[in-house]
C-alpha cells in the first residue's frame, strides 16, 4: 500500500469513530513514511547478504523478501485492545511490529545464517529475539522472529525505527498462510478438529524441513568428495 493511501483509509476509520488523530493525518503520514524508509534499508542489507551469499555458495539462502506497513485500523485496534491512548508517540513507542519484513528461506539452517549475519551488522541493534521454530506456537506454528532497530538518515535528523523481521521456511511460510485463511472464517464447523489437524500437518511439514536440510547436507558432502577427487583440469 502506498503511503498516500494511509491517509485515506485512517480518515475513513477515524471519521466513524470520532477520533481526534482527524488533525494529525499528515503527521501520521510521515511516521508510515519513516516506517517505510526502514523498511527500505533493513531489506537493502538482506539483498546484499542474498547476493554475497549466492556467490560464495552457488545457492540463494533467501528465497523471497516480502515488506508490508501495518494499516492504520490494525495499529488502532491494537492499541486499543491493550488500553492504550491512541496517539502518534503510542504508535512509536508502544508497537514493535509497525514495519514488517518476512524472509522465506529454502532451508532452516538459512534462516540461522540470515539472521545472525543480519544482527552482527554495526549499525543493528537486535532488541528482542523469538524463536517459534526451536518453541513453536501450540498451534504448530513456527517462524523466527527478530525486532531490530536500525538507524534512517533524514534530511534534517537520524532517527532510530523499529522493524520485525520474520524468517519462514518455503514449508512453514505456506503452512502460516493457509492457517492464517482458515482462523479467519467463521462459523466453521468441527472448529476444534480442524485446529487438531492443522497441528498435525504443521509436524509433518517440520519434519520434511528436516529431512530436506539433511538431503541437502548429504548432497553437499558427496558433491565436496567428488570434487577433491577430480584431477586437475589445467597445468600449473
Amino acid at each position: 500500500m502506498d503511503v498516500s493511501d494511509y491517509s485515506n483509509e485512517l480518515q475513513t476509520y477515524l471519521l466513524g469513530h470520532g477520533d481526534d488523530l482527524l488533525a494529525h493525518i499528515i503527521q501520521f503520514n510521515e511516521l508510515m513514511m519513516r516506517y517505510q524508509a526502514a523498511i527500505k534499508e533493513v531489506s537493502t542489507k538482506l539483498e546484499i547478504l542474498k547476493s554475497d551469499f549466492q556467490l560464495r555458495n552457488q545457492r540463494s539462502s533467501i528465497e523471497s523478501i516480502q515488506s508490508r506497513i501495518k494499516k492504520p485500523a490494525s495499529i488502532l485496534k491494537k492499541l486499543s485492545s491493550r488500553g492504550i491512548e491512541v496517539n502518534l508517540e503510542t504508535i512509536r513507542t508502544q508497537l514493535s511490529d509497525v514495519a514488517g519484513i518476512r524472509v522465506i528461506c529454502p532451508f532452516i539452517d538459512d534462516i540461522y545464517q540470515v539472521a545472525e549475519q543480519l544482527a552482527i551488522q554495526d549499525d543493528i541493534r537486535v532488541l528482542r529475539v523469538k524463536d517459534y521454530i526451536q518453541n513453536p506456537k501450540p498451534n504448530g506454528y513456527r517462524s523466527y522472529h527478530m525486532i531490530l532497530e536500525v538507524p534512517v538518515f533524514f534530511m534534517d535528523n537520524k532517527e532510530l525505527m523499529q522493524v520485525e523481521v520474520q524468517f519462514r521456511t518455503v514449508a512453514m511460510d505456506f503452512w502460516a498462510s493457509l492457517e492464517h485463511q482458515i482462523k479467519y472464517k467463521k462459523d466453521i464447523p468441527d472448529a476444534e478438529e480442524l485446529v487438531r489437524e492443522l497441528k498435525s500437518c504443521a509436524d509433518t511439514i517440520a519434519e520434511t524441513d528436516r529431512k530436506m536440510l539433511e538431503l541437502r547436507r548429504r548432497m553437499e558432502q558427496q558433491k565436496g568428495g567428488q570434487t577433491e577427487k577430480r584431477p586437475q583440469e589445467f597445468p600449473e
